[in-house]
């Protein structure tokens, strides 16, 4: 079986839960419900830039709030799905519409309902503040927590492995 760095160099696919990996997992709710949440620039930079690149992003998440496509939206990740019940039915017809194997996917989560697509992924991936039970499964395991950078952490290190860092188009939004 190819170790953590190996298994990147198939990946043409970034899946991402919300709610602990691109934010904190912090939620502040106002009294009329809206729901605020916390997110890293730096995230945002790496999600946008591989999108650039001819990359698919995209989010799976159990939560669903207008700020969290508003984000997406901004950041021009269209294939973004919220008030999932069951991640791994949402993972296996996003792979079949877009014709990918599960090898082409770096999947990050950080809770239980991200175990099954984590098991289903190429490469499997988590905050460095996840459960524990999504840490056990994990093919790496960011230093970085939840909307605190991990999700540049992988994204970054996939586009260095495939050579695609720190080239021309990295310079600007």
């Amino acid at each position: 079986m190819a170790n953590y760095k190996e298994r990147l160099t198939s990946i043409n696919t970034f899946i991402f839960d919300y709610d602990g990996v691109l934010t904190d997992g912090s939620v502040i709710t106002t009294n009329e419900g809206e729901a605020f949440r916390i997110s890293n620039v730096k995230d945002g930079y790496a999600l946008q830039l591989a999108w650039k690149k001819g990359y698919k992003v995209a989010v799976i998440s159990g939560a669903r709030s207008e700020s969290m496509m508003h984000r997406m939206k901004a950041l021009q990740i269209k294939d973004v799905f919220l008030g999932v019940e069951k991640k791994q039915v949402v993972f296996r017809e996003y792979l079949r519409t877009n014709g990918l194997n599960p090898e082409q996917v770096l999947y990050m989560g950080d809770d239980i309902p991200d175990y099954e697509v984590m098991q289903e992924a190429g490469v499997a991936t988590c905050p460095a503040d996840a459960a524990e039970e999504i840490k056990a499964i994990a093919h790496y395991i960011s230093h970085f927590n939840g909307g605190k950078g991990c999700v540049r952490d992988v994204i970054e290190q996939v586009l260095k492995v495939q050579g695609k860092w720190m080239n021309d188009d990295a310079y600007h939004w």
